[in-house]
Parts: structure tokens; sequence; C-alpha cells
């Protein structure tokens, strides 16, 4: 399997793809001749917005010069079918939006067991780069999730990567929920709570995976220890673990 967990692969909201980082070069040499996609959103209820964020994506790719052989949005009316979509695709794409919600419909349709077997390329945009970590962290991001003490900030993802990646930086670097500052007042104190290693990406930056390889392509900081830091800058790679 190789993967590309991004913070988003587009230049804009619903816009082509970013070629920063040289992620349209590497994402062409990684995908198949002939490409069967899937994309899996964040909120499979949600018809309209599904379909939405699907076509959006799918015409990315298709500007880009990527086309699709066959193309399936897996949401929840074809969700009983889903080991055999999967087994027929060569190309998961895992949607943005609301963590726990997508989390949630990924062990609905058992794809923590599906993916073990997956051999083509997956392809995460915020939410969906997220969910993809083994333990995957949900930060606050809807108003009373961060004061509510039943809310789950850490969840089961799909397996594919220890990096548990928070996404948008220069779009959330500001932003708070429920008047707490999203990286002072939560990430940061979480980290040092639980011990853990949050990967703050912007848009443009992604981890690239492949047999057991990781690299990170593009400018990154980490929040560890209470603390927020730069590591690298855009253009650069980092080969990871690191210290």
């Amino acid at each position: 399997m190789i993967y590309f967990l991004t913070s988003s692969p587009s230049l804009y909201m619903d816009g082509a793809l970013n070629p920063a980082n040289h992620f349209i070069d590497n994402l062409r040499r990684a995908l198949p001749g002939r490409i069967h996609g899937v994309f899996i959103p964040t909120h499979p209820d949600d018809v309209g917005f599904s379909e939405h964020c699907s076509d959006c994506m799918r015409a990315a790719f298709e500007e880009a010069g990527i086309h699709f052989e066959t193309y399936t949005l897996l949401d929840r009316r074809n969700a009983p079918f889903a080991e055999s979509i999967i087994g027929g695709s060569n190309f998961v794409i895992l949607g943005g939006g609301h963590v726990p919600t997508q989390n949630a419909f990924l062990h609905d349709i058992h794809l923590p067991q599906l993916i073990k077997y997956f051999g083509g390329v997956v392809l995460g945009i915020s939410a969906g780069s997220m969910n993809c970590a083994r333990i995957v962290y949900a930060q606050p991001e809807e108003e009373g999730e961060a004061r509510d003490p039943e809310f789950r900030r850490f969840l089961p993802g799909l397996g594919l990567t220890e990096v548990q990646i928070l996404p948008h930086y220069y779009m959330c670097r500001d932003m708070k929920v429920d008047g707490l500052k999203v990286y002072d007042e939560i990430a940061c104190p979480d980290s040092l709570r639980t011990g853990s290693r949050f990967y703050v990406f912007p848009d443009g930056t992604y981890l690239y995976g492949h047999n057991g390889n990781e690299t990170v392509y593009g400018e990154f900081y980490l929040i560890e220890n209470g603390n927020l830091r730069p590591v690298a800058t855009e253009g650069q790679c980092v080969g990871l673990p690191f210290v």
C-alpha cells in the first residue's frame, strides 16, 4: 500500500490539485494505469454534501489529467457492499469534514479490517488523513466538544500510520472552540497530558508512506510536551521517525 495523507490536496476549497512539494508528480507515479477509485465521505448520511465533495475531487483529478476507469461514492446507501467495492478498487480517497462522524462510518463498514488487505493507493484529506492513524486524535472542532467531558478525543483509526495529523495550520492557528484556542489551549495541553506528538500540517504538506517508510513533504510543525515548534519549511522533506 502507498498512502498520501494531506491537509488538503487542493489549492483552495473544492479547487484544482496543489502541485506543491511534488504532490501531483508523486501521486501520478504511485497510481496505476487504470484507476478504480472510491470516495469515502465524512458525512455518509448527507447525500448532497457527500456527492458534492466526491464530484469536486473527481473533477480536480480529471483537470490534472488523472482519469478514472470507475469511480464510486461509498456512503450509507451502498455501505452493505463496502467489502466488494473496496476489493474492486485500487485508489481509496478519504474525504474531509468531521473526524468522529467519519470514524464511526469507517468502523461501520469494517474498513480497518478491509484496508489490511488493500494493495493500492490511499489519499487522505484533512479528517480522512487524521482517521488513518492507529490512534486518532479527534481534536474538538465543533461548539460544545471542547467543554464536553464525554467527548472522546482519542479514537481507534485505520492503523496505516502512528502519525497523528492536525491539518490546516494557517486556517486554524487563531481559531477557537468553546472560547479555547485550538492549539494553545486544547492540543498543547492534550499533548502534555497524554504524552502525544501531533504533526501540524499547512495545506500543501503531506505524509507519504510506502513499504514501512514515511516522509513528510513540506512545511510542518510539531506539538509535543505542551509546546508547538516548527520542524520543516516549504520544499523540505523529512523522513520519519526523527528526534
